[in-house]
């Protein structure tokens, strides 16, 4: 279902003789790019982390025009993956803010203003001057969403006095609850485009010269794949650190 990338979703013991239900959620995604990177242009520069310090890691460049749209503190960068058989577009995004400390007040903005993304999606392609964004390898688990979503006001279907038995087909009537939510995901940028499996406002136009535009993703960033007809958002993530891996 995750092509081997997902291995181990539950932990173990995870399982108990309480256990009654299991509900599981896949997804894989391989997308080429419409315009690959060439791999002569790959080189080794360096990326600033948030606490000050850098390091070296291997950045794809290119010198082909592309998406690239200019906004009041950050950049967002459009690369489009070859098409299918059907409908659907799917495209990778980058949004990098100006500002190395910046990551954090641009995912507040995302989350609070409804329409944010559709409202900031490069329509145009534009000249680029200096263009490098990094390889990279992502996987991450996260086993807390329970009290994540108790966070957010959704707790009554993880507390024992919860019912959801009609979930349930059995001639016992018990109460049931959630126990734990699980997720597990893994994402690859490279030059022939994007691996990713999951289980689980002030606009500044760009001018009109079309004057050629830097776009370096040397410090962190968010990062999403989306379909861009239907505005479905398949997988998010923010890059912090090339060799955190995990």
């Amino acid at each position: 279902m995750t092509a081997g990338h997902i291995k181990d979703l539950l932990p173990s013991g995870s399982i108990t003789v309480d256990t009654r239900l299991v509900l599981g959620n896949a997804m894989y995604f391989k997308g080429l790019w419409a315009a690959k990177f060439d791999p002569l242009y790959t080189k080794i520069n360096t990326f600033h982390l948030i606490d000050g310090s850098s390091l070296e890691t291997p950045f794809m460049a290119s010198s082909e025009k592309q998406f690239i749209a200019v906004y009041d503190g950050f950049k967002v960068l459009r690369l489009p993956y070859k098409q299918g058989q059907d409908w659907r577009q799917f495209s990778f995004y980058i949004f990098l803010p100006d500002n190395i400390h910046a990551l954090p007040t641009l995912l507040m903005k995302m989350s609070s203003e409804p329409d944010f993304l559709n409202r900031h999606i490069p329509t145009g392609k534009v000249p680029v001057r200096n263009f490098r964004i990094p390889k990279f390898k992502i996987s991450m688990g996260i086993d807390y969403f329970s009290e994540i979503f108790k966070n957010l006001g959704l707790a009554l279907p993880f507390e024992v006095t919860g019912d959801l038995s009609e979930m349930v087909d059995s001639l016992e009537y018990r109460r049931y609850y959630v126990s734990r939510i699980v997720h597990k995901c893994f994402v690859e940028v490279n030059e022939e485009g994007t691996e990713a499996a999951a289980a689980s406002g002030v606009i500044i136009e760009l001018q009109c010269a079309r004057k050629p535009i830097d776009f370096v993703a040397d410090h962190p960033f968010l990062f999403l794949i989306r379909e861009d007809r239907s505005g479905v958002v398949l997988f998010m993530g923010h890059f912090l650190n090339p060799l955190s891996v995990e």
